[in-house]
C-alpha cells in the first residue's frame, strides 16, 4: 500500500540535510549492521541455502530452471533493491498469463541466526527524504538477493492465469531459478507505452493493469495515486513541488496487488497464514487525542482537509469515488492525496494457524478483498514468511516449523516497525514543513481549523491553504474557542528545521 513519499535534492551540508542526519541520531536509527549479521550476509551472498521443505536444503543447481522466461523489473530510476520481476503474455485461447518472480530472501537468511534477529529488530526499510535505511545488508538487498538483470537468482515464482477481463482463474507458486533480462524504470516504460513502440510483454502491462483497475473499482477498492513531494533548495530558500505518479506505476502496482490477493486466498484455503487487514474508515471524526493527526482514521477529518485544500467533495460522494476524480497534477489534489495515506494507519496483521478467520475479519478495506504482504521481502519482514506459507499451501504441505513458530509474534513485531516508520515520517514532515517556512516567521496565512482540543478549545490544528502545511495553533489563554471547520488567519510563530516544528497563533 502507498506511503507518503518525500525527496530532498539539496547539498549534504544544507540545513535540511543536516537536520535529517540529526533526526536519525535522535531516533537511534542504526547506520550499520552488527558485525555478526554482516558476516552472515556476506557468507550467504557467496553460497545461498535454498529451503526445499521438510528441513532439506536445495542448491541453485537443483532448483526448477525458469531462466528461459524473459523477465523484466520495473522500479524507480536507480533502484538496486529489486524485489519483483515479471513476464506477461497472452494465452492462446484468450486471456493472459502473468509470471511474477519474488526475491527468495529465505535462501539468504538462516532462521534463528544473527541476520534473522536483526531483520526482526528492523522489520522494514525506513525511508527518509535523503536516504533509506535498509532491512537487509546491501550485499544482499542490492546484490545477491536482488533480481538484477543478467544474473541467475533464486526466486519464488508465481504464475497467474487471467481471463479476458483480467480476473484471476488459476494460481501456482514454486521456487525456481530465474534471470531478469532488463531493469526498466517508470519514465522509460511510460514513454514507449505512450508512443506505441513497446513490445508485447510490456504493452500488456497497460492492458492487464487497466483490466485490474476496472475490477478494483467494481469491488469498491480504494486507489491512492500518492504523488512524491520534492523539496528543492534555491538561493537558500526551500520550495515544495509534487511529482505525480505515472500510469505505468499504477499498472505495476496492480500486479503486486494481484499477488497479495492470491497469496491471501492460498493461505485462507490452507488454514495457516498472516493477512494484512484494515477495517473500513470511520464516517465520523474520532475524539481528539492531541496527536498531530488526531483524526487520522476518520473520513470526517479528511473532509476538513479537503475543504482547506479546495478539493470539492460532495456529501453524496463516497471516499473511494472521490479519489478516482482527483488529479495528482493539481497541487491541491496532490496535497490531499498525501494526507489520505493517514487512513491506512488503522491497518494491522491477522494471524491464523489451523482455522481461517471469518470473512469479515479477513478483508483489507482499501483492497476490498483479503490481502497479504507478499511482494517486497527485501524491504519488509513479513513478506518472507508469506512466501513460505504460500509455497507450503500450494502443495498441501505443512509450513516449516520456523515459520509457524514465528507467526504469533509477527503482528506485534510488524506493528512496532510500522509505528517506527510512522514516527520517522511524521518527524520528516515536521522538518520539511519547518524548512519550507523558516524564512517566513511572523507572516500571516489563511488556514482551516481541522481539529480542536476537547479539554482546551483555544488549542488545535490548522491546515494552511498555501503552502499545504499542517501545524498546531494556540490562542492566548482565555481567548475565544477555535472555530472548528472554519477558516481563520494565523501568524507563523516559529519554524526551524530540527529545532522547532511549525506553530501558529490566531491573528
Amino acid at each position: 500500500m502507498p506511503r507518503r513519499q518525500m525527496h530532498v535534492t539539496d547539498a549534504a551540508e544544507a540545513p535540511l540535510r543536516a537536520a535529517l542526519h540529526e533526526l536519525r541520531v535522535r531516533l537511534e536509527i542504526p547506520d550499520h549492521f552488527p558485525p555478526t549479521a554482516q558476516a552472515e550476509a556476506e557468507s550467504a551472498a557467496r553460497a545461498p541455502r535454498i529451503p526445499a521443505g521438510d528441513g532439506e536444503v536445495a542448491t541453485e543447481h537443483t532448483l526448477d530452471d525458469a531462466t528461459d522466461l524473459p523477465l523484466f523489473t520495473l522500479d524507480p530510476p536507480g533502484a538496486q533493491d529489486l524485489d519483483q520481476a515479471m513476464f506477461l503474455s497472452r494465452r492462446p485461447g484468450g486471456g493472459y498469463r502473468v509470471h511474477y518472480a519474488i526475491a527468495d530472501v529465505a535462501a539468504f537468511v538462516t532462521p534463528g541466526g544473527a541476520l534473522d534477529a536483526e531483520a526482526h529488530h528492523r522489520v522494514a526499510t525506513l525511508y527518509f527524504p535523503d536516504e533509506r535505511i535498509p532491512l537487509h545488508p546491501t550485499v544482499l538487498s542490492e546484490g545477491a538477493a536482488s533480481l538484477l538483470p543478467d544474473r541467475d537468482r533464486p526466486a519464488v515464482l508465481w504464475q497467474f492465469t487471467l481471463d479476458a477481463d483480467g480476473a484471476l482463474t488459476g494460481t501456482t507458486v514454486r521456487r525456481a531459478l530465474v534471470r531478469s533480462r532488463a531493469r526498466l524504470d517508470y519514465t522509460g516504460v511510460q514513454r514507449v507505452l505512450d508512443d506505441g513502440t513497446a513490445e508485447e510483454p510490456l504493452a500488456l502491462l497497460r492492458e492487464i493493469g487497466l483490466h485490474r483497475e476496472e475490477l478494483a473499482t467494481a469491488r469498491g477498492a480504494i486507489s491512492l495515486n500518492v504523488p512524491e513531494q520534492e523539496i528543492v533548495e534555491r538561493d537558500g530558500r526551500y520550495t515544495l513541488a509534487y511529482r505525480a505518479p505515472l500510469p505505468a506505476a499504477a499498472w505495476n502496482a496492480q500486479i503486486s496487488l494481484l499477488t497479495g490477493m492470491a497469496a491471501a486466498e492460498l493461505m485462507l484455503a490452507s488454514g495457516t497464514g498472516i493477512l494484512r487487514t484494515l477495517p473500513p474508515p470511520s464516517p465520523q471524526p474520532h475524539p481528539s487525542t492531541g496527536d498531530p493527526h488526531p483524526q487520522a482514521g476518520s473520513v470526517g477529518w479528511l473532509r476538513l482537509t479537503a475543504q482547506a485544500l479546495g478539493v470539492d467533495w460532495p456529501h453524496h460522494t463516497s471516499y473511494a469515488a472521490l479519489l478516482r476524480t482527483l488529479d495528482p497534477h493539481n497541487a491541491g489534489h496532490a496535497a490531499f492525496l498525501q494526507e489520505c495515506t493517514a487512513l491506512l494507519r488503522g491497518a494491522g496483521y491477522t494471524v491464523f494457524d489451523g482455522t481461517a478467520p471469518p470473512s469479515t475479519a479477513a478483508v483489507h478495506a482499501a483492497v476490498a478483498a483479503p490481502y497479504a504482504h507478499a511482494t517486497a521481502p527485501l524491504r519488509r519482514l513479513v513478506d518472507r514468511y508469506t512466501s513460505e506459507l504460500c509455497l507450503a499451501a500450494a502443495v498441501g504441505r505443512t509450513p516449516p516449523g520456523w515459520v509457524r513458530a514465528a507467526l504469533p509474534a509477527l503482528p506485534h513485531q510488524m506493528e512496532t516497525g510500522t509505528q517506527r516508520a510512522n514516527r520517522v515520517e511524521r518527524a520528516c514532515v515536521d522538518l520539511v514543513e519547518a524548512a519550507l517556512l523558516r524564512d517566513r516567521v511572523g507572516e500571516t496565512f489563511e488556514a482551516l481549523v481541522v481539529d480542536r482540543h476537547e479539554d482546551d478549545p483555544t488549542q488545535g490544528t490548522v491546515h494552511l491553504c498555501e503552502p499545504a502545511v499542517i501545524g498546531p495553533v494556540q490562542a492566548a489563554p482565555g481567548g475565544p474557542a477555535l472555530p472548528l471547520g472554519h477558516r481563520i488567519r494565523v501568524r507563523l510563530a516559529g519554524a526551524e528545521p530540527g529545532r522547532e516544528p511549525v506553530r501558529f497563533t490566531p491573528v
